[in-house]
């Protein structure tokens, strides 16, 4: 079973075609997510001119694949993050992320966007055999930095005890969707200009900074935002210091008003993420459960079956009254070394090119706070977080993960020396993809439906990884910093710009005869 994303089902954008001609603007902002057009509406509401530059359609990169969490209870956990930035950071974080939900609900409601908000608490439970004193020392650092969290007995889920919880009050939820397409209309209202279908290739700055189109078009302007989930314009600085994963979703049938309107996270390995959907099919007498977890490092995930089966009998062991499980998908987080985003002036770049990147699986109230603090940033104010995401900071407290990170990165070069996934061309199914080895090259290898095969080079255009075959959403990933390209190497999602390298699809398979005077294919070089 292919991907099928809930959100995609029940919403629809009104099109926007690309750019056509060289234009100015006091902003241009490449990503149209929820951080890029989050910044490029609050810079319109300052009066800025804003352009928006998006290489897909609005919201068409992962924003689409959240599941809409609005929480200010850390992925990361409060203790960790105490432990590496500090107590005054750790309120600081706190209240970044709870301003993040409030300026969505401000925005909800002063662009009367009908996108199913809604405020919900969020349970916090352990698996079975985890001590509960991690959550009494969570409860004690979450309201040190100022969250407002209770422990309960329990949560509430009928027929299954999760033991002691952690209650977080102010929560919240959305259809993502249904609120960027929201938030690009009231955009346009102000006077931004959107662009989709436009890959942008380069990213300068200077007096003036230009970004420059793959059709070689040219925004010039005197700031630029590179909102691309992962910079497009960055080649070391930051992609060092995160690590992209791939996290699933099942969207799971219930009963109406069985499961209690919540968020629900535990804190295994792997956890799991949980919040109920409503508004699919308003004439049902069903919701939609939906529940994620079963990360996995980006390019290394060959066994997305198996993980979707994982997710529904964890789900089915908690609410038994799932019947069918008709959705399901995934999306790609970046992983911050320290746990927080980097947001701010970009690293060893002029000081009017901005990013936003490392999300680390709270995408909707990192890309949030982009939006507000670089507004800040770009309208010359001072904002108290600047500090606290800004790219170019070093943690030492972090190093031994750094070093760990960066070695598995490193270990992904490794791949240059090992055999290709099947032994030829002739091994690779209708409607999937291989990389194949031919000499000292790595060929990503596509047989499409009717048999016909495409090829290009592995080498990611980015750093030089071998990229690998995702089998349920047919994309070539990247290992390293997580660039996406589709089956036939075109980039869909960055840091990489380029495509990868075509190369000629193989001939006619040709026979030769054997001893016995059968004849025998020749194929790509076996492994």
């Amino acid at each position: 079973m292919r991907t099928n994303n809930v959100w995609l089902a029940t919403s629809a954008e009104a099109p926007r075609g690309p750019l056509t001609m060289d234009l100015r603007a006091d902003v241009c902002v490449i990503g149209a997510g929820v951080a890029g057009l989050t910044t490029a509406y609050l810079l319109a509401r300052e009066g800025r001119s804003v352009i928006v530059l998006e290489r897909g359609a609005v919201a068409g990169g992962e924003t689409r694949n959240t599941t809409a969490h609005l929480s200010n209870a850390m992925d990361d956990r409060f203790v960790r993050l105490e432990r590496v930035h500090g107590r005054g950071a750790a309120r600081l974080v706190a209240e970044s992320h709870g301003a993040a939900i409030t300026r969505i609900e401000e925005i909800v409601a002063d662009e009367d966007i009908a996108c199913d908000f809604d405020r919900v608490d969020g349970y916090l439970f352990q698996p079975p055999g985890r001590p509960m004193s991690e959550l009494s020392e969570e409860l004690a650092v979450a309201r040190r930095a100022g969250v407002f969290v209770e422990m309960i007995a329990r949560a509430p889920i009928d027929g299954f005890d999760t033991g002691a919880c952690l209650r977080f009050t102010g929560q919240a939820q959305l259809h993502p969707l249904k609120y960027m397409h929201g938030l690009a209309l009231a955009f346009e209202r102000l006077g931004g200009r959107i662009f989709c279908d436009t890959p942008v290739k380069e990213v300068h700055g200077g007096n003036e900074a230009e970004v420059i189109t793959r059709d070689a078009r040219v925004v010039r302007a005197r700031a630029a935002v590179v909102a691309t989930n992962s910079p497009i314009n960055n080649r070391l600085a930051v992609h060092t210091r995160q690590v992209p994963y791939r996290t699933f979703v099942i969207g799971a049938i219930v009963p109406r008003g069985v499961v209690t309107k919540a968020l629900f996270w535990d804190d295994g390995d792997p956890y799991h993420f949980v919040r109920l959907e409503a508004t699919v099919d308003p004439t049902a007498d069903t919701d939609v459960l939906l529940v994620g977890g079963e990360d996995a490092r980006t390019g290394e995930v060959h066994d997305d079956e198996a993980r979707y089966l994982r997710l529904e009998a964890w789900a089915r062991a908690r609410w038994p009254m799932i019947r069918d499980v008709p959705y399901r998908w995934s999306g790609q987080v970046y992983e911050p070394v320290d746990g927080l985003a980097f947001i701010g002036k970009n690293p060893l770049d002029a000081d009017n090119v901005y990013i936003a990147t490392g999300d680390s699986g709270q995408g909707m109230t990192h890309g949030t706070i982009a939006g507000i603090l670089l507004t800040d940033l770009i309208c010359g104010r001072k904002n108290p977080w600047t500090r606290l995401y800004d790219p170019a900071r070093v943690r030492l407290s972090v190093a031994r993960d750094y070093v760990r990170d960066s070695v598995g990165t490193a270990a992904h070069y490794a791949v240059w020396l090992t055999p290709g996934d099947v032994s030829g061309v002739d091994a690779i199914p209708p409607g999937e993809g291989a990389v194949l080895r031919q000499g000292l090259q790595k060929i990503a290898a596509y047989r499409d439906e009717n048999g016909n095969v495409s090829m290009c080079s592995a080498t990611c255009t980015h750093l030089g990884c071998v990229v690998g075959w995702n089998q349920s959403e047919s994309f070539w990933e990247c290992p390293c910093h997580g660039s996406r390209f589709d089956r036939f190497g075109k980039v869909v999602n960055g840091p990489a710009t380029v495509d990868l390298a075509p190369l000629p699809a193989p001939p006619a398979a040709a026979t030769k005869k054997l001893p016995d005077g059968t004849k025998k294919k020749k194929v790509l070089e076996p492994v």
